[in-house]
Order: structure tokens, then C-alpha cells, then sequence
């Protein structure tokens, strides 16, 4: 009989031997980090979270998708930086009063 826990896909290891739980733990903590940096200089660059990441891929790309679950505009393949967004607020206002002029 194999063993279970080698054919268990949720135990697989990434980089440096870290279960996909301590790569979200590790982006989270550097998620508050990075939205302190971006809250003082207003934007941080995708090369400067991935040398925060040190690199790891799942950290970075995981800390791309909380930075965007906190609101921020994480920027695509043209503008590579993650940005303040400014838009947030004006967007749900506009979007409600939208679907009161359909009624």
C-alpha cells in the first residue's frame, strides 16, 4: 500500500521545503509591509515584491492577490507597479446610482 501522505497533494512542498500554508502565512506578513511602503511612496515596482519574496514565485504571486483583495490597482504586463487606488470609492458610489436610474 502506498503511503498516504506522499500521494496527498495538500502536503507537497514548495520552495525550501514550505507547505503551501506557510507560503500564505509569508505573503500575508509581507503584504503589510509592502502596503505600508506603498501608502508612503505611493507605488513599489512587481521586480521590487518579488525580491521581497526573495524570489519565491507562489509568495509573489500570492502577495499580488492580496494586495489587490486590499484595493490596490497591482498593475498588468504594460505598467508593472502596484498603485494606490484612488478610484475604490468613486466606483461602488457610481455603480449603485447606475442601477437606480434602470428602475
Amino acid at each position: 500500500m502506498k503511503n498516504p501522505i506522499s500521494c496527498d497533494s495538500r502536503n507537497r512542498a514548495y520552495k525550501n521545503g514550505k507547505t503551501f500554508e506557510d507560503c500564505k502565512a509569508e505573503a500575508r506578513k509581507k503584504t503589510q509591509m509592502l502596503s505600508n511602503e506603498i501608502q508612503t511612496n505611493n507605488e513599489i515596482s512587481w521586480k521590487y515584491i518579488l525580491e521581497v519574496a526573495n524570489h519565491d514565485e507562489i509568495v509573489y504571486k500570492l502577495t499580488l492577490k492580496y494586495l489587490r483583495e486590499m484595493g490596490y490597482n497591482i498593475g498588468n504586463y504594460l505598467s508593472p507597479k502596484v498603485i494606490k487606488n484612488y478610484n475604490n470609492s468613486t466606483n461602488s458610489s457610481s455603480s449603485s446610482s447606475s442601477n437606480n436610474n434602470k428602475e
